[in-house]
């Protein structure tokens, strides 16, 4: 099976509530009627879901299910998410996302930037509802610790850094969000949950995945929907160069990259070593497993 097969058998355990979520991702867009359905189709289309689906794995995992707040939180995770998204393609002058146009390819960059603030806009909004000071408190830490990985790699361009350096932007572009994923919902929960292992998981499974699209960036043939190389071409040098040290022979980087990537499924396996034997552990031990298809 190719990896979207297997995802998506993964992803099958969790459809009812992720179904719930992508209804809430939508639910209260008020904005011109010439953006609303563009801007409803990229939430709706079709996605990973990768933050929420670990997060509701983990909880069934300990056999709860989980409440509409649960849900709701986690629909403002995605919706940072996709803002994220909106704001990256402008920067990274990508026209494609998700197999289709994205919104400044549609509109204009313009478009696109207020578009991307509008759903910042809207979680925020969302969030105050819940009246919960730490919940806000985690997401407003972790967005801004998602601008200063961008910032941080756009002064950053054309110089091989470090792989500690390297770790850290990937912390604070990806991994925090996955791990707010995590915290924020299983803080509503009404059981008491490991905070440190719960955290130690989102940050790990978080750096895998984002390892692991750093090598397929230099593996994986163009399409539409990803262009190969692209963050070479671009001066942004992620682990296969700076293992490889080398911006034009990058081979040897990927094979020792690929180590790493292992090395923090083994994490991230070893945080959930202790969840209750059931079919949600083992989507989310199929899950880290399925990482290492590269």
């Amino acid at each position: 099976m190719t990896f979207s097969e297997e995802y998506n058998k993964i992803k099958q355990i969790a459809q009812q509530e992720l179904s719930i979520i992508e209804d809430k991702l939508v639910e209260n867009i008020d904005i011109r009627k010439e953006l609303m359905l563009p801007l409803k189709q990229l939430l709706t289309a079709p996605s990973k879901r990768v933050r929420p689906l670990i997060a509701i794995l983990y909880t069934k995992a300990n056999k709860e299910d989980l409440s509409n707040e649960q849900l709701e939180i986690l629909s403002v995770i995605e919706l940072i998410h996709n803002a994220s998204l909106i704001h990256d393609d402008i920067i990274d002058e990508c026209k494609i996302r998700r197999g289709q146009k994205n919104l400044s390819a549609q509109f204009d960059n313009k478009i696109g930037v207020i578009s991307g603030d509008y759903l910042l806009a809207l979680s925020m909004e969302k969030l105050t509802r819940f009246g919960n000071l730490e919940i806000i408190n985690k997401i407003s830490k972790t967005i801004k610790k998602m601008c200063i990985g961008e910032i941080n790699q756009n002064f950053d361009r054309f110089k091989i850094g470090t792989i500690d350096e390297y770790i850290e932007k990937t912390k604070n572009k990806t991994a925090y969000l996955f791990e707010t994923a995590l915290i924020c919902c299983l803080s509503l929960s009404q059981n008491q949950h490991d905070i440190n292992k719960i955290s130690n998981f989102g940050i790990n499974t978080g750096i895998a995945f984002q390892i692991r699209d750093d090598i397929l960036n230099f593996t994986q043939n163009s399409s539409e929907k990803k262009p190969s190389k692209n963050d070479i071409k671009d001066g942004i040098y992620n682990a296969p160069v700076i293992l490889g040290n080398k911006e034009d022979n990058y081979t040897s980087g990927i094979e020792k990259t690929k180590i790493l990537l292992n090395n923090y499924i083994k994490n991230a396996k070893s945080d959930i070593k202790d969840l209750p034997e059931n079919e949600y552990k083992k989507a989310l031990e199929n899950f880290l497993e399925l990482l290492k298809n590269v």
